[in-house]
């Protein structure tokens, strides 16, 4: 895909001071609250809430940001492993609950996703992140670290690739690899994001703007009628997941249906979804489209299918619980943030 067509951001940056904290009684209901973006000599921690990863394998990515401008800082999860976890569940808590506290680290980039945050989210100690917010960064797992930071304190996040993203070698990688990556240096440094693809025959046309809310389908069920579910009214919900059958996509949004979230949303963006195959003799019979509109077919909001995000290469940086506005046309899908 042409870039220019794709992605473009204006150098304008947002000013660093806060906006109006949450309502009292309604955590997440209130204006969004932006972290400071990040300069250039600005801290960034590494760290692994979720599945084991090397310091080696993370290698990459700090000599990207380290090209950046900003001063890598290694979490202590780097290289620990408990089975499948990037360390214990207490050593994990540890070190994402330190770099939380520490004032002087701006931004926390997710090494990697798998399963894990759901463990840790109510035992880490919010308070310090409230009154001195940095970025969030990652998607997939993190999930549930956007999902509760927006519900509970209103505050802002990264919705991108992890570490475990960066090429080996970015002399040889990829246009659209290399064009992911900088989309977060854009959204942690402050450039507006605005991203423009091509039209889907199945999107519904439309105008809406709200804050940008979502992630990946199944975890965001998981999180129905917890403190981390996440409220989408006048939201625009994007959404994305890989290795479902098409049963639990429709089980899924089901779920979104009679738990009222499609009910009021300003706009539904779908991403990426790899969709496993179904059993012979076991067919599902309908597609994603067909399962998508068939929930929202009462709704007269814009709905934007095959949007760049998700468990695939073109996955570009989104500001979690920023405003957005979304236009669907005849002639392409736009969404820009709101400044």
């Amino acid at each position: 895909m042409n870039r220019k067509k794709f992605l473009s951001s204006g150098a304008a940056v947002l000013a660093t001071g806060l906006l109006p904290a949450g309502i009292p009684g309604q955590p997440g209901d209130s204006s969004g609250i932006i972290p400071p973006y990040l300069e250039k000599g600005d801290k960034i921690a590494i760290t692994s809430p979720a599945g084991y990863i090397t310091r080696e394998a993370i290698q990459p990515a700090i000599l990207q940001l380290e090209s950046w401008g900003l001063k890598v800082i290694v979490g202590s999860s780097i290289g620990r492993r408990d089975f499948s976890f990037g360390g214990t569940d207490a050593e994990r808590l540890n070190d994402l609950q330190q770099l939380i506290d520490e004032p002087s680290i701006k931004a926390i980039l997710c090494a990697r996703g798998g399963y894990g945050s759901i463990r840790l989210v109510d035992k880490l100690n919010w308070s310090r992140f409230e009154l001195s917010p940095k970025w969030i960064i990652g998607f997939s797992d993190v999930t549930v670290l956007h999902a509760h930071v927006a519900r509970n304190l209103g505050i802002a996040s990264i919705h991108s690739k992890m570490c475990n993203s960066f090429p080996d070698d970015w002399a040889k990688a990829e246009p659209i690899q290399i064009e992911t990556i900088l989309s977060i240096r854009q959204a942690i440094m402050g450039d507006k994001m605005v991203y423009t693809i091509p039209v889907n025959a199945k999107n519904k046309q439309g105008r809406a703007e709200g804050r940008l809310i979502g992630g990946n389908l199944k975890t965001l069920e998981t999180l129905a009628g917890s403190k981390s579910d996440i409220r989408t009214d006048d939201k625009l919900l994007f959404v994305e997941d890989t290795g479902e059958y098409l049963y639990s996509i429709d089980r899924m949004f089901w779920n979104l249906k009679r738990t009222g979230k499609l009910e009021k949303l300003a706009g539904l963006i779908l991403g990426g979804f790899k969709i496993k195959a179904d059993d012979p003799g076991e067919e599902f019979g309908r597609s994603l489209h067909d399962i998508v509109l068939e929930k929202v077919s009462e709704y007269k909001y814009p709905v934007c299918f095959d949007f760049p995000v998700g468990h695939q290469k073109n996955n570009f940086a989104l500001k979690h619980n920023v405003s957005h506005q979304l236009i669907v046309n005849d002639s392409n899908c736009k969404l820009s943030e709101v400044r």
